[in-house]
């Protein structure tokens, strides 16, 4: 599943950056989903280091991790859409 997940993830990079790419349409908006990719396991790693009792099934700072990481994914997916629909890309 590992491997499964990471190659479709190096796919994905790929194909973002060959639609950047093109010269003939010039467009490099869709960059900016890079910074979602980047700033997406942010939430998980701080609150991996504020829980201090790490064998409790779910804390509240765990969950608030989760819930800002799955806004940053939906964003992600979201963000092209909206560029599509203003016709920057």
């Amino acid at each position: 599943a590992l491997v499964a997940l990471s190659f479709s993830g190096a796919i994905g990079l790929t194909f973002l950056m060959l639609g950047c790419a093109l010269e003939y349409y010039g467009v490099y908006w869709p960059l900016f989903v890079l910074l979602f990719y980047f700033v997406c396991p942010i939430p998980h790693f701080i609150a991996k280091r504020v829980s201090e009792d790490s064998e409790a099934a779910s804390s509240a700072c765990r969950e608030l991790a989760y819930f800002f990481t799955t806004g940053i994914v939906v964003s992600a997916f979201g963000f092209p859409i909206i560029l599509a629909r203003v016709e920057a890309v």
